[in-house]
């Protein structure tokens, strides 16, 4: 498909300002927006949409800035506290990016007359002429390879989609942002929860979304009382620190059961499960699985991937059995499939 206006995501952030800057190289027209997101006007926030506006005009773009809040709120937000609330440790990014990013937005720069959007992340896209179908498939950069979080992008989203940086290691990026006097060019890369940036997500949950801290037990195996937990909100699986909990070995956190308000503790080796179930499904390389079919798959961004068999179940359940017991599988996570480079599908972990 061939392009000539592209609407960019810009941040603020050295990559999305990185893929602006080679679409402007590559003769695209470009212009850039940037999305106000989080439900207060923190000084981060509108430092991120200083830093793109700055960026955007050493590059000569146009700029702008779109208001999504109502939508960040209702589809990420919300859904980030009551998954909590259940007793799952969802991942906020993968919402914003299914709705927010690649839903609203997309639909937006269409409208804008754009041809297609483009990202900052590390990942690449092909057209498969055989299948008939677009691919995802890892950025160059492993280190740096995001198209775990991009896992729900639908055929029609990626036709529509550049990622040029996934095409580059990350000091080379940074490199060509500096010759560029880009300004941004060596800004550290953010690790937290944008919207929750000093990293306390319980007083969040708290503060903007009334979760409710009922405490409860703590348990082992066997059901006998360890001791006290603050609300299920407060922990996650695989957790050690912060349980408040003395015993003669190690306790991690196992499981978390929202019906009897208890929280499941147990040795390291207990963390280990071969087997998972998801839901929520979506498929790139493929219309839909409908045969067991060996794979590589990941619970984690940060995770290497892992020999597995992916099988479908009745209505519209996965089945991912993996050769080797993975640590800490958590409900309300996604579960990635990949064959070779090309990321297959995933879905949410139940």
């Amino acid at each position: 498909m061939s392009f000539k206006r592209v609407c960019v995501a810009m941040s603020g952030g050295v990559d999305s300002t990185g893929a602006a800057l080679l679409l402007r190289r590559q003769g695209y027209d470009v212009f850039g927006v940037t999305l106000r997101l989080r439900p207060d006007s923190s000084q981060a926030a509108e430092g991120e949409i200083d830093a793109a506006r700055a960026a955007a005009a050493v590059l000569g773009i146009p700029h702008t800035v779109l208001d999504l809040r109502d939508l960040f709120r209702t589809a990420v937000i919300d859904r980030f506290v009551s998954e909590y609330t259940q007793g799952r440790t969802p991942n906020p990014c993968l919402d914003c990016n299914r709705a927010v990013k690649f839903g609203a937005l997309l639909d937006w720069a269409l409208e804008q007359g754009a041809d297609a959007m483009a990202t900052g992340h590390y990942a690449s896209i092909s057209f498969d002429s055989a299948s008939g179908r677009w691919r995802l498939q890892r950025g160059r950069d492993r280190k740096k390879d995001q198209s775990y979080f991009l896992y729900q992008l639908t055929q029609r989203q990626l036709s529509h989609l550049l990622l040029p940086v996934g095409l580059y290691e990350k000091p080379a990026l940074r490199a060509l942002a500096e010759e560029a006097g880009l300004g941004n060019a060596r800004r550290p890369d953010s690790q937290d929860i944008c919207f929750i940036p000093e990293g306390d997500y319980v007083s969040f949950l708290e503060r903007h979304g009334g979760a409710e801290m009922r405490p409860g037990d703590f348990v082992d195996e066997t059901g006998r009382i360890l001791g006290r937990h603050r609300g299920l909100p407060c922990y996650t699986t695989g957790q050690r620190k912060g349980l408040g909990v003395s015993a003669d070995t190690p306790l991690y956190v196992l499981e978390k059961d929202p019906v009897s308000n208890t929280v499941t503790l147990g040795p390291d080796s207990a963390l280990y499960s071969r087997e998972l179930t998801a839901k929520r499904l979506n498929w790139i390389s493929l219309p839909a699985l409908e045969t067991p079919m060996a794979v590589t798959a990941k619970t984690r961004h940060s995770q290497r991937e892992a020999a597995a068999l992916a099988e479908p179940l009745p209505d519209g359940l996965l089945r991912v059995v993996f050769q080797e017991p993975q640590r800490a599988v958590t409900p309300g996570q996604a579960v990635v499939l990949y064959d070779g480079e090309s990321v297959v599908g995933g879905g949410t972990i139940v």
